[in-house]
């Protein structure tokens, strides 16, 4: 019996509007200003199944996290729709959601309520978040004195205890010490041996990509080159990037 989707992205475009590097002067006495639209991601189609582990793979600029921003709501795609099914989303992002004059502790809460959790459930949840985070005092200090390595702790020990339908995975797994990797890298395959978690991890890390993913969606300039098996996507991806 074929399992139900979790997620469905079907003809999705997004792109962005750059203004040239223009004076103020020339910005207030000329209505017409010279623009250009980039083209992120585009017509770009796929499904996955719940419990299933797509992984999203491409060079720099290829629109990968544009297109998991969107997936998570961040912002809406110029064309084309993304049904969710009603599962709850989170992405685990490098700042995304954080506050920068806000604690960390106070961050904790103002994700997990934007996850759709409820004060009382994410304060039930603080101390593992806080553990596992292994951020010591500096919890308690605003997140612009954070170091990026910390920003990854902090957003992965998020999404690692509270724990939505579809997790969205850009990067964070491949910053912080070797410590906070493996640690990492266990839950995170904790979380994945739920059947019903539907996971997307978007990553240069060839290796990480075979190991936990079921299927690779390889993203190159805003268009869908390859999808399928691990292997072979990624051998082709390899054989691109050294030819």
């Amino acid at each position: 019996m074929a399992k139900d989707y979790a997620i469905e992205v079907n003809d999705v475009s997004i792109s962005y509007r750059i203004l040239n590097n223009i004076s103020i002067r020339r910005t207030l006495f000329h209505k017409k200003q010279r623009n250009e639209i980039f083209e992120a991601v585009k017509h770009v189609s796929f499904k996955v199944e719940e419990g299933g582990i797509l992984g999203i793979i491409g060079k720099n600029g290829s629109g990968k996290s544009t297109l998991l921003k969107s997936m998570a709501g961040v912002f809406s795609p110029n064309s084309g729709t993304i049904d969710l099914h009603g599962h709850s989303v989170s992405l685990m992002a490098l700042g995304i959601g954080f506050k920068y004059e806000l604690t960390g502790r106070a961050n904790v809460v103002l994700s997990g309520m934007l996850l759709g959790f409820s004060e009382e459930e994410i304060k039930e949840r603080m101390d593992s978040i806080i553990e596992f985070a292994e951020l010591g005092d500096f919890i308690d200090r605003p997140v612009r004195t954070y170091s990026s390595g910390m920003h990854s702790k902090l957003a992965f020990a998020i999404t690692a205890m509270l724990e939505t339908d579809i997790m969205l995975v850009d990067e964070v797994l491949s910053v912080g010490d070797e410590h906070f990797r493996i640690k990492s890298m266990e839950k995170m395959r904790q979380l994945i041996t739920d059947k019903d978690r539907t996971v997307v991890i978007v990553s240069h890390d060839i290796e990480t990509l075979k190991e936990l993913c079921d299927t690779i969606l390889w993203i190159h300039d805003g268009e869908m080159r390859e999808i399928g098996e691990p292997g072979v996507v990624l051998d082709h991806y390899i054989q691109a990037m050294n030819g």
